[in-house]
């Protein structure tokens, strides 16, 4: 059985995440469930995707979430879908799993 942390990579800058983005939706959530088949964590945002709303909306969710500055969160694939990676600069995979599970716990 998977877990989240599948979709955590190291990265020589940080860790990478791969999410799969949710435009449009009734609110802002992440973590917003995981993925098995994909090993992609779930990311819910109210932005649509248009004009790169949403990939904005994302990076500051993220930042918020894991509680880092958005300079440090960048789309590093998937701009325009759904599936992306994400780079978060200056945070191990361990630190970010540690963060993630604590975000999982308030939903």
């Amino acid at each position: 059985m998977s877990t989240m942390t599948d979709a955590l990579f190291d990265d020589r800058n940080g860790t990478l995440i791969v999410i799969e983005v949710s435009p449009g939706a009734k609110s802002d959530l992440f973590p917003a469930g995981y993925n098995e088949w994909r090993k992609a964590i779930g990311c819910r945002v109210t932005a649509p995707a248009v004009d790169g709303r949403a990939n904005k909306a994302v990076i500051g969710l993220i930042s918020t979430t894991i509680g880092v500055p958005a300079s440090a969160v960048s789309i590093v694939s998937g701009l325009t879908s759904s599936q992306k990676k994400v780079r978060i600069a200056g945070v191990t995979r361990a630190q970010l799993a540690g963060q993630i599970c604590a975000g999982r716990e308030k939903e």
